[in-house]
C-alpha cells in the first residue's frame, strides 16, 4: 500500500454534505492523522451526475452548512468549485481544478470503500487515479481485496492507502429524517449546523 510524505499532501473529501455530520469530520480527521496531511478540503457536490440528491435544500444551503461544519478546525477548508460550476460535478474535473489551484501539493482523494469499488463506473476514472492518490476508508461489507482488485484494474494499485475508521452510526439520511420529525440533532452534526437546520427549517 502507498504512503504520503508527512505534512505535504492535501486531502480532498467530496460529498453532497446533505447535511455534513460528525462522521464526515471524523473521516477527514482520520485522513489527516493517518496520512500526515497538511489539510483536508471539503468539496460539496454541485449537481450530482448519477443520481438526484435526496431532499436537497439546494447547493448553496449545503455549501453554507459545510462551511459551518469546518469552521472550528483550521486544518479543514471548504471549496465551492463544484457548487459554482455549471453542469454535473465530475470528480476528475474537480481534481484538475484543485491541482491548478494548489500547485505542487500532492492531492489525496478520500473516499469510502463502498464508493471505491464502484470507481470504474465514474466518468474518466483513470484521470481520477492519475490526478490524486486515494485514501479509502474501510466499510463493513467491503473487503480490502475487492478494493485492491478495482484499483489494480485502473492501474492504481500502488496509489491507494486503506484508512481505519471508527464506526459511526450516523448518516445524512438519518439526520434528515430526524430533522423532518423535529427531533434533536445535537451530537450528530456540529452544533452550528444543528442551529442552521433548525433556524432555516431545512428538511421540515
Amino acid at each position: 500500500m502507498a504512503s504520503v510524505a508527512a505534512g505535504s499532501g492535501i486531502g480532498v473529501l467530496g460529498s453532497a454534505f446533505n447535511p455534513p455530520h460528525l462522521g464526515h469530520l471524523a473521516l477527514a480527521q482520520e485522513a489527516l492523522w493517518q496520512l500526515g496531511l497538511a489539510e483536508v478540503v471539503l468539496v460539496p457536490t454541485g449537481e450530482a451526475p448519477h443520481k438526484r440528491i435526496a431532499d436537497d435544500p439546494g447547493k448553496e444551503q449545503r455549501l453554507a452548512m459545510t462551511r459551518l461544519a469546518a469552521a472550528d478546525d483550521a486544518r479543514f477548508s471548504v471549496s465551492a468549485l463544484e457548487v459554482e460550476r455549471e453542469g454535473p460535478s465530475y470528480t476528475y474535473e474537480t481534481l484538475q481544478l484543485l491541482a491548478k489551484e494548489r500547485g505542487d501539493s500532492e492531492l489525496v482523494f478520500v473516499m469510502g470503500a463502498d464508493a471505491a469499488v464502484g470507481l470504474e463506473s465514474w466518468r474518466e476514472p483513470e484521470r481520477v487515479v492519475a490526478l490524486a492518490r486515494l485514501a479509502v476508508a474501510r466499510r463493513a461489507g467491503v473487503s480490502d481485496s475487492e478494493v485492491s482488485a478495482v484499483m489494480r484494474s485502473l492501474g492504481a494499485g500502488d496509489r491507494v492507502t486503506m484508512l481505519e475508521m471508527p464506526q459511526f452510526g450516523v448518516s445524512s439520511s438519518a439526520v434528515r429524517e430526524r430533522a423532518a420529525a423535529g427531533r434533536p440533532l445535537r451530537y450528530l452534526v456540529p452544533e452550528p449546523v444543528a442551529r442552521f437546520i433548525e433556524e432555516k427549517g431545512i428538511y421540515r
